[in-house]
């Protein structure tokens, strides 16, 4: 079986969220592509990896039922202490387009359960990233 590392598991979580509604908007790319560059968790992560990784998991994505394996798989990649820093990825590009759709909580919350996060911890997780991407009612 395939195995990938901590940050192809990160890269591949992003993925999955942002293609959940068929569509990979410009700013879920831009947002991947800067959690990459800026986040603590991607140190030592090469820059110019994260184009193959993307399209490798896009690829794994278009194959049928795939999403059960590929979690799996994330899951397997990922030591306990970053599954909820995946969580938390996956959220923050789901609110990237400023609303989550249909599908992308679908994918969440097949993401909470495949990677064993507690309904309140992911509460709390969803409530932080909605903090983050909230805007001003002033415009």
């Amino acid at each position: 079986m395939k195995t990938i590392n901590h940050h192809a598991a990160l890269i591949y979580v992003m993925v999955i969220v942002s293609a959940s509604d068929g569509v990979m908007s410009d700013r879920e790319l831009q947002a991947i592509g800067d959690a990459t560059k800026k986040l603590p968790v991607f140190r030592g992560f090469e820059e110019h990896h994260l184009l193959p990784v993307a399209q490798e998991c896009a690829a794994m994505l278009r194959e049928p039922d795939s999403l059960n394996p590929i979690l799996l798989l994330v899951k397997e990649a990922l030591p306990p202490h970053l599954r909820e820093t995946a969580y938390l990825l996956a959220m923050e590009i789901a609110l990237t387009d400023s609303r989550i759709m249909l599908e992308e909580l679908r994918v969440l919350d097949l993401l909470r359960h495949a990677l064993g996060i507690d309904r309140l911890v992911a509460a709390a997780l969803e409530r932080a990233a909605r903090a983050r991407y909230q805007v001003s009612a002033e415009g």
